[in-house]
């Protein structure tokens, strides 16, 4: 194995086109909490999810916007003050993100316990990336740094038949940022090269503001949950805009 590179990738919007498998579980779980709403999604609202996804952190968001959009909200309105938006909701329900977290992660569970091959339909893999990752893995170290659930992670691998060990997933579970990660795995392998692969533009400027992680070259998967202003806003950044097309080419690294 050749270990002069780590490698770091995002999971949503990188690895797994989840949008959605993500706006059903919102449904599902909005529905627990609003009775007024049907117990299946309307194909309508499913669809103009894929719109607002790129404005969500933390799979738990779902759960508001999809309830926003049942009430007739817009794309633009909701991005339009969407932080007090959010919050205004938690306070209507009476319920703290820790609280929504669980809920979204307990209908996740019992989707897969239920119907499991539907989930993992669900959750397809972008075209090309199964075989890169398993390439990847034969000649380099490889992790996930995702604010996903570890377990859902697990199982969408190891239904595409990628190997990966647990302790390579970094997820919601350990309770820290990606640029807390990124800093372990820097004083895990002192002096190697570590590319992070992410779709968020906001989480590659979270781990620009880390002075000790200016060596991490990083990657704006173009490819994921983004926008077309934030192409404009990374370009003349140090930030390496990727296409899916490129990094399955292997032209990141030696691979």
């Amino acid at each position: 194995m050749n270990d002069s590179t780590i490698y770091t990738l995002d999971f949503d919007g990188v690895i797994c086109d989840s949008a959605i498998e993500t706006a059903i579980t919102g449904w599902k779980a909005g529905t627990t909490i609003w009775n007024d709403m049907p117990e299946t999604a309307p194909q309508a609202i499913v669809e103009q999810f894929r719109e607002v996804r790129p404005i969500i952190e933390t799979g738990y968001e779902a759960i508001l916007i999809i309830r926003l959009m049942y009430l007739g909200k817009s794309t633009a309105a909701i991005y339009a003050n969407y932080a007090a938006k959010v919050q205004r909701m938690l306070d209507e329900i009476h319920l703290s993100i820790d609280d929504l977290k669980k809920l979204f992660g307990e209908t996740r569970d019992n989707w897969i316990a239920n119907n499991r091959a539907n989930w993992i339909a669900m959750n397809p893999l972008y075209p090309g990336v199964a075989e890169k990752l398993r390439r990847l893995g034969q000649r380099h170290v490889w992790c996930v740094i995702t604010t996903k659930q570890e377990r859902f992670v697990k199982e969408i691998l190891g239904a595409n038949n990628i190997e990966l060990a647990g302790e390579r997933i970094f997820g919601m579970d350990r309770k820290l940022s990606k640029p807390e990660v990124l800093k372990g795995l820097k004083a895990q392998y002192p002096g190697r090269q570590i590319y992070f692969i992410e779709d968020r533009l906001p989480a590659l400027e979270g781990v620009q503001k880390h002075p000790e992680l200016a060596d991490v070259k990083l990657f704006f998967a173009l490819w994921g949950y983004n926008l077309a202003a934030d192409h404009s806003a990374a370009a003349g950044q140090a930030i390496v805009l990727q296409q899916l097309d490129t990094f399955l080419s292997d032209s990141l690294g030696a691979v």
